[in-house]
């Protein structure tokens, strides 16, 4: 699985990825920092990656296009940091690896995780 961390996110989670043995790129290394969300789902669907922001756009740029690629997953809360929230994704991640491969838009916000597989209707 390829994660794609979104410009709102630290390119602190591409190492703290990688760490997990999960390749991973920042948007700012592939694409342009004012790209609009569309084109991050296009470049992520193409090459079956995985899409981690905080924001929630994206779900509804799903919906809206009864997509069932990228998987996305969003990150909620003010606690952004992998040292915060990092082992809290990565035990999402490993849970819900099968409806990520699927596609899938998962929320996780520190009391909850939620998937809805795609399309969403």
């Amino acid at each position: 699985m390829t994660i794609l961390v979104d410009m709102n996110l630290s390119p602190e989670w591409v190492s703290f990825f990688e760490r997990e043995s999960w390749n991973a790129v920042h948007w700012s290394v592939v694409g342009s920092m004012s790209a609009p969300d569309r084109d991050i789902l296009e470049w992520a669907a193409s090459r079956g990656a995985v899409i981690f922001t905080h924001d929630l756009d994206f779900g509804t740029l799903l919906a809206l296009k009864s997509a069932r690629v990228p998987s996305v997953v969003q990150l909620r809360g003010q606690e952004t940091s992998p040292a915060r929230v990092g082992q809290l994704v990565v035990t999402a991640l490993k849970q819900l690896k099968e409806d990520l491969e699927r596609g899938a838009l998962v929320t996780i916000d520190a009391t909850r995780i939620r998937a809805r597989i795609l399309p969403l209707r």
